[in-house]
C-alpha cells in the first residue's frame, strides 16, 4: 500500500492540449479533478509548430469553444498573427489560423488552470493504473503515491516509451528532451490493451538575426482579424509576419546524397509516420518530380529570436540538417538553435474505445489525444474536451455525450478513430466530413452551444446572448423574404454589381440568393430595423445563399439519424447471427458498434450484412418486448 494522495471524481494524466481541455471541462462541470503531469512547466506546450487552426483544425477549435472549452479563448489572448485561409472558396472551407506566442500560450493556459477552483495540479510520473473489480479506480505514481478517482483520463501524447531519433543517434525521451513514460506503457500492455508504434517529427529552429529576409516573401496577418472564440470581441495584439521561401536544387541534392544516413530509410525508425505531414527527406523521395517545396519561417514568440522552419521536419544527422538549412534562399548563413528530430511513441489502437472515448476493456478509463493515434494540437484538444465531459458524466452517474458526424468535426474525428481505426497518425481534413456545408467555421455555436449549456460548460449569460443572435438572424431572414421591391428600387444596384435587372416585383431574399449580391448591398436598400453584428450579417448571407444545398444535406442527415437511433444491444453475439459474412462477424465483434449507423461505417461490413443486422435487431427487439 503506497502513500495516499487523496480521492477525486476525475483524474487526468498529462497536461498537453488534450489534458488541459479534459481537466478544465471536468472541473467546470463540478467534479473534483486532479491533473497530474511529468513537468508542470510543460502545460499546453507546443513541441511542434507554434500555431493553432487551419483547414478542419480551425473548425475544431471553434467547436471546442462552442462547447465551452478553452483553446479558442487562449489563442485569442496570445496570438501574434491571425489569418483567415481559403477566403476565395466557399464558406465550408474557410479556416482561421493563428501563429501563437508559444511561451505566452503556455503561461496563460497554466494561469487559467491554476485559478480553476475544482482543479488540483500535481507534478508526478504516473506508472500504474489501480484496477479493482474490473474497473479503473485510480493511479499510482513513481514515488508510490496512490490517487483514487471515479474515472481516469490518459492524455500522454507522444511520451509513452518515447524515443528521439536523429541520424544514427537514438535515446529514450519525451518531446523536447522531457522524461519519457515507460512503465505506464508496460502497464497498459499488461492490462491487455493493444498498442502500436507511431512516429512524428519536428523541424530545426533557427536564429532570427541570421536570416536574410530580403530573399523571402512576407506573409502578413489579416488587417481586421477574426477570432476563434465567440466571446472575443476585440484584440490589441501586435501582429508579426511570417516569411515564405523554398527548397532549392542544392537542398534536394544534399538530401539525396545523405539518404543512407536518414533513419527513415536506413531501417532505424520502426514507427509509422504521418502521411499529411511528411519529413523533408520523405517529401523529396516521394515527390522527386517537384523542383522545390514551400518553407515557412515562423516566429516562436514576441520575446525570442527562435524561428520555426515549417515544412522542414527531419530526422537527418545534425551536420546534414545545417547544410540543408543553408541551401535554402534567405538562410545561407543561418545558425541552427535546435535540431529537428523524429520521435517514436506508443499509441492505443483506437477501435478499443467506445464513442464516448471510454475504453471497452477497462470501464472508468478514458483516453484522449495523440495516445489515440491522432496528430495535431487541435485534434488532441477536441478529443480532450469530450473525454473530460464523459469522464465527469461517468463520475456523476450520467449518460455520455457523443457527437455524431453531422454535428461537428469532433464527431467525425472520434467516429473515424473508434469505427475505422488508423494505421498512421490521423489528421483531420475537411474532405473527411461528408456534411462539410453543415460543419462550417461560422456556425459552430449554432450546432454545439446548446449542448455546452445543457452539460454546464456554457454560462446562462453566454447562452442568452447566443439565443439573441439566433433569433435576430432568423427574424432578418424572415424580414428579407417579406420585403417586396420593385424593379425601379433595385435595378441600379443590381446593374452596378453586374447582375441581371428584374422585370417584375420580387423580394430582398431572392436578391441575396444571387452569388454576386452581398448582404451589404441588400442592406443599402432596406436597413435592418435592429442593429446586427458582422457575425449575424454573415450568418444571414450564408444561410440564404446556401439554403438549397443545406436543405439537401439536412435530409441526408435525417436518414442517417434513423440508423444512429437503431441501437445495438451490448450483449449481441455476432458469431451466432446467420447469414453474416465471416469478415463482418470478426469486425463487428472487435469494434462492438453502438448503433446500426456506426456498424455501417466499419470497413468490411457490407450493405448485405447491414440488412441481416436490421432483420436480427427487429426480431431481438420483438422478443425482448414480449419478455417485457
Amino acid at each position: 500500500m503506497g502513500y495516499n494522495g487523496g480521492s477525486f471524481d476525475v483524474i487526468v494524466v498529462g497536461a498537453g492540449h488534450a489534458g488541459v481541455e479534459s481537466a478544465l471541462a471536468a472541473a467546470r462541470m463540478g467534479c473534483s479533478t486532479l491533473m497530474i503531469t511529468i513537468n508542470l512547466d510543460m502545460v499546453a506546450f507546443m513541441p511542434c509548430n507554434p500555431s493553432i487552426g487551419g483547414p478542419a483544425k480551425g473548425h475544431v477549435v471553434r467547436e471546442i469553444d462552442a462547447l465551452g472549452g478553452e483553446m479558442g479563448r487562449n489563442i485569442d489572448k496570445t496570438f501574434i498573427q491571425m489569418r483567415m485561409l481559403n477566403t476565395g472558396k466557399g464558406p465550408a472551407v474557410h479556416a482561421l489560423r493563428a501563429q501563437a506566442d508559444k511561451f505566452s500560450y503556455q503561461q496563460t493556459m497554466k494561469e487559467t488552470m491554476e485559478k480553476e477552483p475544482n482543479l488540483t495540479m500535481r507534478q508526478g510520473m504516473v506508472e500504474e493504473l489501480i484496477v479493482e473489480d474490473g474497473k479503473c479506480v485510480g493511479v499510482i505514481t513513481k514515488t508510490g503515491t496512490e490517487y483514487r478517482a471515479k474515472s481516469v483520463v490518459i492524455t500522454t501524447g507522444t511520451y509513452l516509451r518515447g524515443k528521439i531519433i536523429m541520424g544514427e543517434l537514438m535515446y529514450e525521451s519525451g518531446p523536447n528532451n522531457q522524461q519519457p513514460s515507460i512503465k505506464l506503457s508496460e502497464n497498459l500492455r499488461e492490462l491487455g490493451f493493444e498498442l502500436v508504434r507511431f512516429k512524428t517529427g519536428t523541424p530545426p529552429r533557427v536564429h532570427k538575426d541570421t536570416i536574410n529576409f530580403s530573399k523571402t516573401e512576407i506573409q502578413p496577418g489579416d488587417e481586421q482579424p477574426k477570432f476563434f472564440s465567440y466571446e472575443t470581441e476585440s484584440s490589441d495584439n501586435e501582429q508579426l509576419p511570417c516569411w515564405l521561401t523554398y527548397t532549392s536544387e542544392v537542398t534536394h541534392q544534399i538530401i539525396n546524397d545523405n539518404l543512407h544516413r536518414a533513419p527513415m530509410f536506413s531501417g532505424i525508425i520502426e514507427g509509422t509516420g504521418p502521411r499529411y505531414c511528411p519529413s523533408i527527406e520523405d517529401k523529396i523521395v516521394r515527390f522527386s518530380d517537384k523542383p522545390k517545396h514551400q518553407i515557412f519561417l515562423e516566429p516562436e514568440g514576441k520575446n525570442t529570436a527562435e524561428y520555426y522552419v515549417q515544412g522542414l521536419s527531419t530526422s537527418l544527422p545534425e551536420d546534414v540538417q545545417l547544410a540543408v538549412l543553408r541551401s535554402i534562399p534567405g538562410m545561407e548563413n543561418v545558425e541552427m538553435m535546435r535540431n529537428g528530430y523524429a520521435i517514436e511513441y506508443d499509441a492505443m489502437v483506437p477501435t478499443q474505445l467506445w464513442p464516448s472515448l471510454e475504453t471497452k476493456r477497462l470501464p472508468g478509463l478514458f483516453t484522449a489525444g495523440q495516445i489515440n493515434g491522432t496528430s495535431g494540437y487541435e485534434e488532441a484538444a477536441g478529443q480532450g474536451i469530450m473525454a473530460g465531459i464523459n469522464a465527469a458524466r461517468k463520475a456523476q452517474g450520467k449518460e455520455p455525450v457523443v457527437l455524431d458526424r453531422s454535428q461537428g468535426y469532433i464527431g467525425v474525428l472520434i467516429d473515424d478513430l473508434v469505427t475505422k481505426g488508423t494505421l498512421e497518425p490521423y489528421r483531420l481534413l475537411t474532405s473527411r466530413a461528408e456534411y462539410r456545408l453543415l460543419l462550417r467555421h461560422d456556425n459552430a455555436d449554432l450546432r454545439l452551444t446548446p449542448i455546452g449549456h445543457e452539460i454546464g460548460l456554457i454560462s446562462d449569460d453566454r447562452y442568452n446572448k447566443f439565443l439573441d443572435k439566433k433569433a435576430k438572424v432568423e427574424q432578418e431572414i424572415e424580414r428579407l423574404g417579406a420585403y417586396k421591391v420593385k424593379p425601379s428600387e433595385v435595378n441600379a444596384m443590381l446593374e452596378a454589381a453586374g447582375s441581371a435587372p428584374i422585370q417584375d416585383g420580387s423580394n430582398l431574399l431572392n436578391m441575396l440568393r444571387r452569388p454576386e449580391i452581398t448582404y451589404a448591398q441588400v442592406e443599402s436598400i432596406a436597413p435592418a430595423p435592429v442593429e446586427l453584428t458582422e457575425d449575424m450579417k454573415e450568418q444571414v448571407e450564408i444561410q440564404i445563399k446556401y439554403a438549397g444545398y443545406i436543405e439537401k444535406q439536412l435530409l441526408h442527415v435525417e436518414r442517417l439519424q434513423k440508423m444512429e437511433k437503431k441501437k445495438l444491444p451490448e450483449d449481441i453475439i455476432y458469431e451466432e447471427i446467420q447469414g453474416l459474412a465471416i469478415e463482418a462477424k470478426q469486425k463487428l465483434t472487435a469494434i462492438r458498434p453502438i448503433s446500426i449507423g456506426q456498424a455501417s461505417r466499419i470497413s468490411g461490413v457490407t450493405p448485405a450484412d447491414i440488412s441481416i443486422l436490421l432483420v436480427y435487431l427487429e426480431h431481438y427487439n420483438r422478443v425482448t418486448a414480449a419478455r417485457g
